[in-house]
């Protein structure tokens, strides 16, 4: 019997952090969980930790860790992740904040499972050679990454032709760009078939979810823009596929529950049985697809100008949709805004070479330069 995998968990109070909780506990020979982390949600996190019996806590707030009396800031987060009993660390807290604490765990050998997009959004190209580097198990939770990770067990890279993410087009889909000037925070709120948090659910409605998953993916599976294309499923039970050179398609299938691909992330390679709804084909029928309408949702292509530009680009393009939604969220600013805020930035952004330093200087640029369009009317 393989010993316990001690977890770490970032962005513990979050949906993929409560989740994960719930998974760990559904294999208590397998998993358990010694440590949470959120940013200043100290009553809520210390409900989960009595919940689950999670010794150690940290909080990434440190006002509201020394007004708690729980250990505090980047230096404690990054104390816990690599403690040498730690095997396992689960990221899932949101923007670059992620980023120190990963990159810390990985020099210390930890294996990741990942839900944070902005890690390889961000800093791909500082974050994958470390990994390969230090020879751990890197694995996604996102839904699509995890459907490709799973479909590409068995293949060789010389036999893959390219990837399909697919996505449920958000509560817009078939919407032309002139019928979402008016559309209101709740109405952007309204998934049709995925609960997720409000930044997530906003980038579902506007496709930015899948800018964002096609740069994670070139970079977590070795690829070139070209080889990642995106499909509208409305349905969301094929969570993704990969296109071989022979002509073969293989893909995923599933109800929507982030559970499944967190189970799989912290058990690879085993798969064992669990208390999650089985899926039956007679169930979904008729399952459909769509191409993306990229006039009336151009994040897609704001993503490849981001990679083509290169250097600290992604980053900025990153923070940017970041910002934006969260002014979009707080009422400053209209739906169809934060596609032209963000593509304003990608515009103005002078890329540098993408060492951790430059991407925090960047990330806070980004934000700051939002704000300065804001004030000033643009776009």
């Amino acid at each position: 019997m393989p010993e316990r995998k001690k977890i770490v968990i970032l962005g513990a109070t979050g949906s993929i952090g409560t989740q994960t909780l719930d998974i760990c506990a559904q294999h208590p020979d397998r998993l358990e969980v010694v440590g949470l982390v959120a940013n200043q949600s100290a009553d809520h996190l210390k409900q989960l930790a009595a919940q689950y019996s999670v010794p150690d806590l940290a909080l990434m707030d440190e006002r509201a860790a020394s007004e708690h009396g729980l250990p505090g800031g980047m230096d404690a987060i990054v104390q816990l992740v690599t403690r040498p009993d730690v095997r396992c660390v689960v990221v899932a807290v949101a923007g670059v904040i992620g980023l120190a604490p990963t990159l810390a765990a990985i020099h210390a050998g930890k294996d990741i499972a990942l839900a944070s997009k902005e890690v390889l959004v961000a800093a791909g190209e500082v974050v994958m050679p470390l990994v390969q580097e230090m020879g751990i198990s890197f694995t996604p939770i996102d839904s699509e990454h995890s459907a490709i990770f799973q479909c590409l067990q068995g293949t060789t890279p010389d036999q893959v032709e390219g990837i399909i993410l697919t996505a449920s087009g958000g509560p817009f889909r078939g919407k032309k760009r002139e019928e979402l000037a008016h559309i209101t925070v709740d109405q952007a709120l309204n998934h049709p078939t995925w609960n997720m948090g409000g930044k997530i659910t906003i980038d579902s409605a506007t496709l930015m979810n899948k800018a964002l998953e096609t740069i994670e993916a070139m970079w977590l599976f070795g690829l070139t823009m070209d080889q990642v294309s995106v499909v509208v499923h409305p349905q969301s039970i094929i969570h993704s596929m990969v296109t071989l050179k022979d002509t073969s398609v293989l893909g995923q299938f599933g109800w929507p529950d982030m559970r499944i691909p967190i189970q799989y992330s912290l058990l690879y390679p085993e798969r064992k049985a669990n208390q999650l709804r089985k899926w039956s084909p007679v169930e979904t029928p008729n399952l459909t697809f769509e191409a993306v309408d990229q006039e009336t949702f151009p994040a897609l292509g704001l993503a490849k100008l981001a990679v083509e530009r290169g250097g600290t680009t992604c980053c900025a393009f990153n923070a940017a949709n970041e910002a934006a939604v969260a002014h979009f969220l707080a009422g400053r600013t209209g739906f169809l805004q934060i596609s032209e805020l963000v593509a304003s930035t990608i515009e103005e952004h002078v890329p540098v070479e993408p060492t951790l330093e430059n991407l925090l200087q960047v990330d806070a640029w980004a934000r700051t330069h939002i704000e300065h369009q804001l004030i000033h009317g643009k776009p």
